[in-house]
């Protein structure tokens, strides 16, 4: 795993960006696993600028990472509509080329069908991550083994808090969602992580300098032969080693 130096919030952003650019760019057919959430909202602007100043996502293949249970796509909160509204509706992936857990069918069918779709399609090329407030990615919450499958997960207490933000005043946050599996996305040929703003400086720390261990699901990071992490100043302020100090890879 190699953690990039460490920078603006912008900077962090764009050289994650550029990773996913130069990918489409060098395999125009590549598959992308994409996450959501308000870390990935400036660089799928990235992504759209880039559309529009002539990368094509024509033969591009998406998968998301999770769904919430419950909501359907097009409940403005949902993940189909996050995609569509910063990403899809932008840019020229056919809606046949673009994968979404199903929120709104019965969860475990909906958690069977989108683990047969991954395996069918086969290993992801890139798979962007962010990192939640308590270590998960993906909704991998505290607690999920290495080799976890896709699958129905309840969300934890500090994840549904997270996420109230995105949610109208008194409106019920979602308590479970349909997610791929540790498994999954530690089989990606290749992963880019972002991470900013100090709430994340807490969960990233115990992933870098942690134990790998079940209780930070992102230490599972460090076993993936090609995971690059772009982390600005605010999300790395508690980082016991530095990138400069780490063992080159």
């Amino acid at each position: 795993m190699k953690l990039m130096p460490l920078t603006e919030p912008g900077d962090a952003i764009a050289c994650a960006a550029r990773a996913i650019i130069e990918m489409v760019q060098r395999k125009p057919d590549a598959i992308l696993g994409l996450a959501t959430g308000g870390t990935m909202e400036p660089l799928y602007a990235l992504l759209v600028a880039a559309h529009r100043d002539g990368l094509s996502f024509a033969r591009i293949r998406t998968v998301n990472l999770d769904e919430y249970v419950g909501l359907p796509p097009d409940h403005p909160n949902s993940y189909h509509r996050y995609m569509a509204r910063h990403f899809l509706e932008h840019v020229d992936v056919p809606p046949a080329n673009s994968f979404i857990p199903c929120g709104h069918i019965d969860p475990a069918r909906a958690a069977s069908q989108y683990a047969s779709l991954l395996d069918d399609l086969g290993p992801v090329d890139l798979q962007l991550l962010g990192i939640g407030e308590n270590g998960h990615i993906g909704f991998n919450e505290p607690g999920t083994a290495l080799d976890a499958p896709t699958r129905v997960t309840a969300l934890s207490p500090i994840t549904m808090a997270a996420n109230a933000r995105f949610f109208s005043p008194g409106a019920e946050v979602p308590s479970q969602a349909v997610t791929m599996g540790t498994a999954a996305i530690l089989s990606a040929r290749r992963i880019v992580v972002l991470a900013t703003g100090r709430a994340k400086s807490a969960a990233l720390a115990d992933a870098l300098d942690g134990p790998v261990c079940p209780e930070c699901p992102a230490s599972y990071l460090r076993l993936h032969p090609d995971c690059t992490i772009h982390a600005d100043h605010a999300a790395g302020a508690l980082l016991r080693v530095l990138p400069s100090q780490r063992p080159a890879a």
